[in-house]
């Protein structure tokens, strides 16, 4: 097994969207800045529901995956399918666009903690226009496997531990994506395997934590994405106060990427017949 050092880190940085919910964005702050298959990332999370209130109205999206984890809170989803689900404690919502989808995404609470994570996942050439999908998770039906000092909360991926299969909420798909929620107990050692062929990164949100080679132990940054080198496997080691972080990775897909706000293609032309096809009502069309 060969250990995955730190290659890069991407702070996150404030931001809004939606009508005006205030997010920390790290993958997608600017269309350089992604990992491959991912698109973005977003961190949200506050107590004062003037930074959460306004939700996300209707909006479209073509050519993509939308993956949703609430830690805190309660938001609704409705889309132009007629799906509609509650997203709350643990929830996570997997939507794809693919050819085309209209939904919002709006606050349930007037007050309290709102706190959770969009991930945007991108579809190869092949499969940006099949129909679009959505699915509603529950927090029981997201396997949790518990190791010494730690627990891992499974969203999507297969993991061999300890020479036991998990699978997680989710499973397959072309870039084979790999999310999962970690928690560390103070100075508690953690290893997981990771596929040689997946792009990978750690995003700690909560705590303090290193990632461990052979060489070195190099702290992991917080609100940031901690983009990792090449390897199969990943050692992590929580500091005094504990730690709550996310892995994400996936299999490259390799292919030009055009975007233009919520709709992501390969090519320009592809780009302007989405706009077309929003303003004339062919983006939803059966």
């Amino acid at each position: 097994m060969t250990l995955r050092s730190l290659k890069q880190i991407i702070p996150a940085l404030g931001t809004s969207d939606g009508a005006g919910v205030k997010i920390k964005r790290s993958l997608g702050q600017s269309q350089a800045i992604r990992m491959d298959p991912f698109l973005m990332l977003d961190e949200f999370g506050s107590d004062q529901p003037q930074d959460y209130i306004a939700g996300f109205p209707a909006h479209p999206h073509r050519g993509f995956e939308t993956v949703t984890y609430m830690i805190e809170g309660h938001m609704l989803h409705e889309d132009h399918l007629g799906n509609r689900g509650n997203l709350r404690n643990g929830g996570v919502q997997w939507m794809t666009a693919g050819r085309g989808i209209v939904h919002s995404e709006m606050p349930q609470q007037e007050s309290g903690v709102m706190r959770g994570f969009q991930l945007w996942l991108n579809l190869p050439a092949a499969e940006k226009m099949k129909p679009a999908g959505y699915r509603d998770i529950q927090p029981e039906d997201i396997p949790v496997f518990n190791q010494p000092g730690a627990s891992v909360k499974l969203i999507a991926g297969e993991m061999n531990v300890s020479g036991v299969q998990v699978s997680g909420a989710v499973t397959g798909g072309t870039t084979e994506p790999l999310y999962a929620d970690i928690h560390l107990e103070p100075h508690a050692q953690l290893s997981l395997p990771v596929a040689q062929p997946l792009n990978a990164m750690l995003y700690l949100y909560e705590g303090n934590a290193s990632l461990v080679t052979a060489e070195a132990q190099t702290q992991l940054r917080l609100s940031a994405a901690n983009l990792l080198d090449d390897g199969d496997e990943i050692l992590l080691a929580a500091g005094p106060s504990g730690a709550r972080l996310l892995l994400i990775a996936g299999r490259p897909i390799g292919e030009p990427i055009v975007q233009y706000g919520p709709f992501v293609m390969n090519t320009r032309e592809e780009i302007e017949q989405a706009l077309r096809d929003y303003q004339t009502g062919r983006l939803t069309a059966a």
